[in-house]
């Protein structure tokens, strides 16, 4: 299970999201709806890891903590490369 939740979060983390919350998947990892409603909006990947690693380890440790870390990495990724992406487009654009 965690396998395919991985394959389909770093291509739809926002689908994957809300696939979790149906099934209750991601309501063992979080205690209240906040978290995982701003994760949705801001940081995808990492509340994507965050929701796989609590629930297959129950602790952020190892494997887990890896997983974590990766995401927060691509939820940076995605924002820094869309900001370089206009900075240049506007530079040659002008």
């Amino acid at each position: 299970m965690p396998c395919c939740l991985v394959i389909t979060a770093s291509i739809f983390p926002r689908i994957t999201l809300a696939v979790m919350g149906l099934t209750g998947y991601g309501g063992r990892a979080f205690d209240g709806i906040l978290w995982p409603v701003l994760g949705f909006f801001f940081m995808p990947y990492t509340t994507c890891a965050y929701t796989i690693g609590i629930n297959e380890r129950g602790e952020l440790s190892g494997w887990a903590m890896a997983l974590f870390i990766v995401g927060i990495l691509l939820d940076f990724g995605s924002t820094g490369g869309g900001a370089r992406y206009r900075r240049r487009y506007y530079r040659v654009g002008r």
